[in-house]
């Protein structure tokens, strides 16, 4: 017979904490990395001549990063770390000539992210072929946005923003295996 001062569970809550344990870990975990990334990103690339609204777009930028790298193992994070960031530099180095070529144009923009996709296929990296269009994409917008930046400064700082996100994104995968060995 139950104690009376024992509260009584009601029966539709039973099971609900081991339900919700590991969507609220992973919901804490990328909410974490998100502030992280954005913030760092936002602090580390102040150097750069840039207004606000280009270094608030640089660090979603890092943020958008750490949400792509994070995978639901640290091993996995990692190898989509070195995608991104491979990806992510073959689209900034070809934005960059580009912008020091040519202005920004909409089909410009469309036919660079085709070379770079195509130059990603042609090196057999087809898993780096979506972020190095993404990056290329980001470059070639922020140069209208703010065009007093040079575009070497700009795909740099994009790639930055880049490692930034990534990294954060490894530190925490790294971190949490540890603090939750069982996820």
């Amino acid at each position: 017979m139950p104690d009376s001062d024992t509260p009584k569970i009601p029966e539709g809550t039973k099971g609900l904490l081991p339900r919700i344990a590991a969507p609220l870990s992973s919901a804490i975990l990328f909410a974490l990395v998100s502030a992280v990334s954005f913030s760092l990103a936002l602090a580390i690339t102040g150097f750069v001549p840039e207004d606000t609204g280009t270094r608030m777009i640089g660090a979603l930028w890092a943020m958008i990063s750490s949400i792509v790298v994070m995978q639901d193992t640290r091993s996995a994070t990692i190898s989509t770390a070195w995608l991104r960031i491979l990806g992510s530099l073959i689209g900034a180095v070809f934005s960059a000539i580009y912008l020091l070529v040519f202005p920004f144009s909409i089909v410009g923009m469309g036919i660079l992210i085709g070379i770079v996709v195509l130059t990603c296929g042609l090196l057999h990296l087809p898993g780096h072929l979506r972020l190095a269009g993404l990056t290329a994409g980001i470059v070639m917008v922020i140069s209208v946005v703010n065009p007093d930046i040079p575009p070497m400064v700009n795909a740099a700082t994009r790639f930055f923003e880049v490692i930034i996100g990534s990294s954060v994104a490894v530190a925490a995968a790294w971190v949490w295996q540890y603090l939750f060995p069982g996820e």
